[in-house]
């Protein structure tokens, strides 16, 4: 949140010119930047209207909180406003999401998504965009567990008339979702008056910002119902775009025989894997052909046995990308292509028979696979030799076989807190973005802390466990992994530091000495005793993550130097390029340092790259203290 005050002080503010200079200095502190000149301008011309709207219901009273950050992401909300019910004397909140569009069309006859003139893509109907952060907040905001009816949603498109957004009417309306134009004033104050009274709404605002925070919905915890049952997720603004354009897509190749690709991309935590188990589900239910497939083993094998356990039928939705290379072309409807920055170049490997060799790329496969073939990835996920899923190497093949090809980007963040600052810092940390290192201010969404030595990490971590919180520790591919041993020995002691060891995650597909198989190694309580890599930790999410970075990254002088003789990973040949062989270890750490989701803890083996990361996480600017 950027600023709070009543509706009256919020409407002085803006008369003495002073509120968008707070706004400016606020959102620079919490964000670590400054605002865009669209996001600006919105203020200079949006809030005045809501202020007056609301002065001249005689809500003057009514708390005002702007740019109202959702908990657990980095959505905002323009604005909630707090009060007393009229009728119930209860807390109230109403969600008010403000347009200055001055007219916007459905998308292809769609009223889900609609087309206005200052943006390139789809963007999501106001209606439904401030029905889900309503429904985000009951989900997440434990003031209204049980409470579900004290809060309203309405989107206000001051400078549109009637005539301009009609189409957007088609989408149904209820109290967490309304639309009003500027000729629809009137009607906006008395939905307003309707919810709220003319009181102070201090102290409703006091008990909405104190509510208890639900913890996020892990991916795996809920991917059974989710594909089984019903839709478990709540889908936000761009995620809900993306996931309306497929299915758009889907229902023009079911009617006309048409054929179209979609690409989603976004780093990690931005919610491509919610939206492709959000898809299966909903494809799944409606009984049309569609798969699910990543290039990620652990992945691939979890969501069998978590959402296929009861159902033989769900397990086989979930394939790798190898798995088409014999495949009738368009057999499928829809095939989810997870994590598809993992494609590789070729289906074959030297156990293929040559039956199946098909001389095809990957991505060819893929395409010829289903009617609508979907890529979600992230292209700084890259971490092995050959991966090489990429927008323009999608939209080329694609292209190629004269298809249409939609992107969908998401930015916002969701994993870490919803912390868009703690992952901006680990990319300039790293230098997979310009800039260089820069010190760590914390935002209150995520800890970061540094410890000093492996067993502090792990004292660290296992405090967390104690309250209640899941935790894993993961490392760079800087030490031997012993793969064969004799049935009955424990799991090996690899990861040697000093006095301290611990075995790497299992690896193969059984357990060993009450240790998880390595595709359950970050969803089984059992895994915290082991050390993942970036192979079992890739595309899972934990509360609290351990990451040490091992002597093959370290820092030296002003620079981060890539040591390809430290790395232990076998898929690093001689014939790899050091330059590949450098972007793909700091892909790797990137990957380890975004798997928590409410803090994370970092040592390094190498004693002047922990001086270095101590003076970018200072104590004073740390959230938490290691024990």
């Amino acid at each position: 949140m950027l600023f709070r005050a009543s509706a009256s002080a919020v409407a002085a503010e803006i008369v003495s010119g002073s509120l968008s200079s707070r706004l400016l200095e606020q959102f620079a502190h919490v964000h670590g930047h400054h605002p865009g000149a669209s996001e600006t301008r919105s203020w200079a011309r949006s809030l005045p209207v809501l202020a007056h709207a609301l002065n001249d219901a005689g809500l003057g009273q009514v708390e005002v909180m702007l740019e109202y950050g959702l908990p657990l992401n980095s959505k905002r909300a323009d604005a909630v406003l707090a009060g007393v019910h009229p009728r119930t004397g209860e807390p109230s909140y109403v969600v008010v999401e403000l347009k200055q569009w001055s007219q916007a069309d459905p998308e292809d006859g769609e009223p889900l998504l609609c087309r206005v003139d200052s943006y390139t893509r789809p963007v999501l109907n106001p209606i439904e965009q401030v029905r889900g952060y309503c429904d985000y907040l009951v989900c997440f905001n434990g003031t209204l567990d049980g409470h579900a009816d004290r809060i309203a949603g309405a989107a206000f498109l001051h400078n549109a008339t009637e005539f301009g957004i009609r189409g957007l009417y088609e989408v149904e309306q209820n109290n967490r979702g309304r639309l009003f134009s500027g000729e629809r004033r009137g009607e906006f104050m008395d939905f307003l008056r309707s919810r709220l009274a003319p009181v102070s709404g201090a102290a409703a605002a006091d008990v909405l910002l104190a509510g208890k925070l639900k913890p996020s919905k892990q991916l795996i915890s809920v991917a059974a119902q989710e594909v089984r049952d019903r839709e478990q997720f709540v889908l936000l603004d761009e995620q809900r775009v993306a996931y309306e354009l497929v299915l758009n897509a889907v229902r023009r190749a079911s009617e006309s025989d048409h054929k179209e690709a979609v690409i989603v991309t976004g780093g990690p935590g931005t919610g491509k894997s919610v939206i492709a188990l959000s898809l299966l589900g909903e494809l799944y239910r409606r009984g049309i052909p569609a798969l699910h497939a990543t290039g990620s083993s652990a992945f691939t094998k979890t969501m069998r046995k978590v959402a296929g356990a009861r159902k033989r039928e769900v397990q086989e939705l979930f394939k790798y990308f190898n798995s088409f290379m014999a495949a009738d072309k368009n057999a499928l409807d829809v095939l989810i292509c997870d994590e598809a920055h993992r494609m590789r170049e070729t289906s074959a490997n030297r156990y293929t028979p040559a039956a199946h060799r098909t001389g095809k790329a990957q991505v060819e496969e893929l395409l010829d696979a289903a009617r609508v073939p979907v890529f979600l990835l992230d292209e700084h996920q890259v971490v092995r030799p050959g991966e090489m899923g990429t927008v323009q190497e999608i939209r080329y093949a694609a292209a190629e076989k004269g298809l249409d090809c939609r992107i969908v980007p998401l930015d916002s963040q969701f994993r870490c807190g919803g912390s868009e600052a703690y992952l901006s810092w680990v990319v300039r940390l790293l230098g997979l973005e310009p800039g260089g290192p820069v010190t760590w201010e914390p935002d209150g969404k995520v800890v970061l802390e540094v410890a000093d030595s492996p067993r502090q990490l792990e004292e660290y971590l296992l405090a967390r466990k104690a309250e209640g919180y899941g935790a894993r520790m993961t490392a760079g591919y800087c030490w031997p992994w012993t793969t064969k041993f004799r049935p009955g020995q424990a799991l090996p002691a690899d990861v040697v530091i000093g006095d301290w060891a611990r075995p790497w995650n299992v690896y193969g597909e059984r357990a060993v000495a009450g240790a998880p198989p390595a595709a359950l190694w970050a969803t089984d309580p059992a895994g915290f005793d082991q050390v993942g890599c970036v192979y079992t930790a890739q595309g899972f999410e934990y509360d609290w993550s351990g990451v040490i970075l091992g002597p093959d990254l370290v820092w030296r002088e002003d620079r981060w130097v890539t040591d390809r003789t430290a790395s232990k990973d076998p898929v690093f040949k001689r014939s790899t390029p050091d330059a590949d062989v450098d972007r793909l270890i700091r892909n790797t750490y990137k990957v380890l340092l975004t798997r928590g989701m409410v803090g994370t803890v970092v040592f390094s083996t190498d004693a002047e790259t922990r001086e270095k990361l101590r003076a970018l996480v200072p104590p004073g600017h740390r959230s938490g203290t290691v024990v």
